[in-house]
């Protein structure tokens, strides 16, 4: 590769990573405003929501690996936990061999309300990606794949 190929692929890497990291926090910013407006409950605020998200897909987690996995201090997830658990959409199970450790887990409440979500999501986009070109959709769906791997390798820089 010459020099001035490597500079057009650089830039180029960083015209993608720049979009990205402006257009994906967008993109979710307006689809949560979406389906905020519909739900026929309180949205949670972020921290529980991010808390509730990861035991959804960490079942049986401790709070020290939630808070270790959300960057927060393990008092603060543990608040946090209180407050879940209060509300009925986190369960605490002690563990056998370690009687000060918990497992958390969510309750059938929040598994039903987590996929309520999904669903008006998945709605919310579907309905959106009708209103685009069949090139613009096309283009979207060939990059499924390039953001699956994308995210595993960012995935694999913070282990």
């Amino acid at each position: 590769m010459t020099g001035s190929s490597e500079a057009r692929e650089s830039r180029d890497v960083d015209q993608v990573a720049a979009g990205l990291v402006a257009g994906l926090p967008a993109l979710n910013r307006q689809l949560k405003q979406l389906i905020d407006r519909d739900l026929p409950y309180p949205r949670l605020p972020e921290r529980q929501l991010d808390l509730l998200q990861y035991v959804a897909e960490h079942d049986g987690a401790t709070v020290h690996k939630a808070a270790h996995a959300l960057r927060m201090m393990p008092n603060n997830v543990s608040a946090l936990v209180t407050r879940l658990t209060e509300a009925g959409l986190l369960e605490r199970h002690q563990d056998d061999a370690d009687k000060r450790v918990a497992h958390l887990r969510v309750t059938a409440l929040a598994r039903r309300r987590i996929d309520e979500v999904h669903t008006r999501a998945a709605a919310q986009l579907a309905s959106a990606l009708r209103t685009l070109t069949d090139g613009d959709l096309d283009a979207l769906g060939s990059a499924l794949g390039a953001l699956g791997s994308l995210t595993r390798s960012l995935r694999g820089r913070s282990a």
